[in-house]
């Protein structure tokens, strides 16, 4: 071995360059088009299909949680196996946020670990609060002006597993959504060289476009939600207390669904 190959680094070691702006920009198609993208080309068309239908929009129903098998044991699977693979593309961002200082850096860079936890509970808490009270009240208002479909929020028969399946899927859409579509997408648009408000209209208007299925209604409130959960996360740097916020709206949507009696929710307006 020579000296020269002798003090030579390491393959791989040493500073790495930043992604260029082509690669950053790869990314975000890639990854959105894996995703959450996706889902919003899919809920324009199926709102394009809801509009045309002989039915008025206000006599449809969207189920979220639907039942994929009539036999249980088969639901369970598919249900898992929906939930495990659609975490894939949240896997994939924070492996491209690792990059080059790993992945507990990246992780502290976005604020999603369990530092402080008490406090990450106490503002996702407040800020459930603060989009679900009027979120009620728009659904309420999108239904009776026939601008929003019945929303079902769990199509599962009562099973042993439907309350844990509910909650693990409660959990993935809260993931899912605010690591790609706040965390990971702003930190991208940020390095592009994005403003930020700029940056907050994109990350809201994509939160609503795959809403879209729901109704044109639901899909403005989804904006709102979105653009008041990105000033959120520019605010505390963590994106911990906006998946508590999300993960606690989806809880009470989905469990509340499954378990309140069709008399409540019907005076409710919520049926």
């Amino acid at each position: 071995m020579t000296p020269r190959e002798k003090d030579a680094p390491a393959e791989g070691s040493g500073p790495q360059p930043a992604p260029s702006r082509t690669r950053l920009r790869a990314e975000i198609w890639i990854v959105l088009g894996l995703s959450l993208g996706q889902a919003g080309v899919y809920a324009i068309v199926n709102l394009a299909d809801r509009l045309t239908r002989a039915q008025s929009l206000g006599q449809q129903t969207a189920t979220i949680n639907p039942s994929q098998s009539p036999r249980p044991w088969l639901d369970l699977t598919y249900q898992l196996l929906h939930i495990g693979f659609g975490l894939m593309p949240v896997a994939l961002a924070l492996f491209l946020l690792a990059q080059p200082a790993g992945l507990r850096a990246a992780l502290d860079r976005i604020g999603l670990n369990a530092r402080r936890p008490g406090r990450d509970l106490l503002a996702g808490a407040g800020l459930a609060a603060v989009i679900g009270i009027p979120g009620l009240g728009l659904y309420a208002a999108g239904r009776a002006l026939g601008l929003s479909v019945h929303v079902a929020a769990s199509g599962l028969t009562d099973h042993w597993w439907t309350v844990p399946v509910l909650i693990l899927s409660a959990l993935y859409n809260a993931v899912l959504e605010e690591v790609v579509v706040v965390a990971w997408l702003l930190d991208r648009l940020g390095r592009l060289g994005w403003r930020i408000p700029a940056a907050i209209a994109l990350s809201a208007l994509i939160r609503g476009s795959y809403h879209l299925y729901q109704g044109p209604a639901m899909a403005v409130g989804n904006v709102v939600m979105g653009v008041v959960f990105t000033l959120a996360y520019l605010r505390w740097k963590r994106v911990a207390p906006l998946v508590v916020a999300h993960f606690l709206l989806d809880l009470v949507s989905f469990v509340g669904y499954a378990l309140v009696p069709a008399s409540l929710l019907a005076a409710l307006g919520l049926s």
